[in-house]
């Protein structure tokens, strides 16, 4: 039995992991939710699944999650803040953690997880993003087993031989091919995209997904995202690695071999089936999705990116060149400017503009650790807030 801890479980991929291990009761049990302020949804998941401990973002919501629990019979435990989410990633008592929370804070609570050697189940890519070589000297210190749960990484890792090293020369491994949908724009007059809504941008063809990465799909900041983590998971330089469009998110990724080989992973476009990979690898377990029909699917369609149409994409494999904690700036900078989207204070061209100022602006200095870290992602905030008030 598989106890499991959830870090944003009341997200997409919270809700669909509770899916599947609802779905095999035998083999795992839930010891930790956490939220950050979906407090009745949260509850009425700790009332299902019987956690041993809550945690969510202030104290106030605490006492919210307290009561409700109270009043339903429910013992468990209610806790709140980043402390908190690093005792239960870490407690002794967890087997496996679900890294599931958006953005820059999910990355001390999946640190301690990768520190306490846990199984950790890896779908915060700012995780890697921001600190990747410390984040990896984590788990290789530790031995922790990390496991990716984006689609396209998990798509990866299982086309790549069993103990691979992330050396890929070793592998013959020649080239990462990670597929992207194209969002919701791939189509759209480049001209007309100044005036889009967040509404719109966030109506993404294949995937139900949060607002914040609903918008990095649609900048194909995510995609972005993904090769940073992808060179860090995967030990591919910049160079190594491609993004191809593919409209119909049915091949998940790929990787090529030096003997011409090229092998993807195909299936249907839900988030339950890398989910169930990582809670069960090495083994398979039904993941409630349907099996795909290659018989309905028709033509594949495959495309190079556009980077006039997706400067984020751009900004991003520079700041992978570029290395230390470039990423890092990339990464606030780009949360900022997203949530001003969001709340309607800029446009939507307007925020790989505020990025390319921020990474323009600030000097890129070593990730040596998670306070250099920490502090030039504040630096970020400050530079993006500063740019978009102006």
């Amino acid at each position: 039995m598989q106890r499991i801890t959830i870090l944003g479980a009341t997200g997409s991929i919270g809700v669909s992991t509770l899916d599947v291990i609802a779905r095999h009761p035998d083999r795992y049990s839930v010891y930790a939710l956490t939220a950050h302020s979906r407090v009745e949804e949260l509850a009425a998941q700790c009332i299902q699944f019987r956690p041993a401990r809550a945690v969510v973002g202030s104290a106030a919501a605490a006492d919210q999650l307290g009561a409700l629990l109270r009043s339903a019979g429910c013992r468990t435990e209610v806790e709140w803040g980043e402390a908190a989410l690093c005792a239960v990633s870490a407690a002794a008592e967890t087997d496996a953690v679900m890294a599931a929370i958006v953005g820059a804070a999910g990355l001390a609570p999946t640190l301690a997880a990768a520190r306490a050697g846990k199984k950790v189940m890896l779908a915060n890519k700012e995780a890697l993003v921001m600190s990747g070589q410390l984040f990896m000297d984590a788990v290789a210190e530790s031995g922790a087993v990390l496991l990716p749960i984006d689609s396209e990484h998990n798509a990866i890792f299982q086309c790549l031989p069993q103990g691979y090293g992330r050396v890929p020369a070793a592998a013959g491994v020649t080239k990462i091919l990670l597929t992207a949908s194209g969002g919701p724009f791939l189509k759209r007059d480049v001209s007309t995209l100044e005036n889009v809504t967040p509404d719109e941008a966030c109506k993404h063809p294949k995937w139900v997904m949060g607002r914040k990465i609903s918008v990095d799909s649609a900048t194909m900041m995510n995609k972005g995202l993904e090769v940073i983590e992808a060179h860090w998971l995967f030990g591919a330089p910049a160079e190594q690695i491609e993004v191809v469009i593919h409209p119909q998110s049915l091949i998940h990724s790929m990787v090529s071999y030096n003997d011409g080989s090229v092998l993807a992973e195909l299936g249907n476009p839900d988030m339950r089936t890398p989910i169930a990979h990582a809670l069960a690898y090495p083994e398979r377990v039904a993941s409630g999705v349907a099996q795909l029909d290659l018989t309905q699917v028709g033509t594949l369609q495959f495309e190079k990116p556009d980077f006039n149409r997706f400067p984020c994409l751009a900004l991003a494999f520079e700041a992978l060149r570029s290395g230390g904690t470039a990423p890092a700036l990339l990464n606030a900078a780009n949360e900022v400017a997203v949530q001003a989207f969001l709340d309607e204070r800029i446009g939507f061209r307007r925020i790989d503009r505020v990025i390319r100022q921020v990474m323009d602006e600030l000097p890129h200095g070593a990730a040596s650790s998670i306070d250099a870290v920490m502090a030039q992602d504040a630096l970020a905030r400050a530079a993006a807030e500063r740019i978009i008030a102006g």
